[in-house]
């Protein structure tokens, strides 16, 4: 396993931690659900030093033909920050989240006006 790590400093760019969440509600993460060997992507904010980055865990190699990287189009310029490594162990703690797909501000500040996918469930209202 690998993972990756790509941070970047927004100062002085058009950008926002704002403006990148309502980036990523715009289809941006769904783009990456289909990645062969991507076990799992993560975006991150970091309001005090005004970052922003992802991390991604690779099971295998990353492959050659990945999303097209529109934060650095957004942004304007590569990550400040890109490092690779390879993974020596990993565990999986104890947790009452059955998956991490959609959690985060970006899925709940948008859950009230998103517009359900195919295959979502509609809550049961039914007593």
């Amino acid at each position: 396993m690998r993972v990756d790590i790509a941070w970047w400093d927004l100062d002085g760019t058009p950008q926002t931690i704002d403006s990148l969440r309502e980036h990523l509600r715009d289809g941006t993460a769904d783009a990456w659900r289909d990645v062969p060997g991507l076990r799992l992507k993560f975006w991150m904010a970091d309001p005090e030093h005004n970052r922003w980055g992802a991390v991604m865990l690779w099971d295998t190699d990353r492959p050659a033909d990945l999303p097209p990287n529109r934060a650095a189009r957004l942004i304007g310029r590569p990550p400040a920050h890109r490092t690779r490594f390879d993974i020596e162990a990993a565990v999986e703690g104890v947790h009452v989240t059955p998956q991490l797909d959609g959690t985060g501000p970006v899925f709940t500040t948008a859950a009230a006006t998103a517009v359900p996918k195919p295959g979502d469930r509609e809550p049961c209202t039914s007593t």
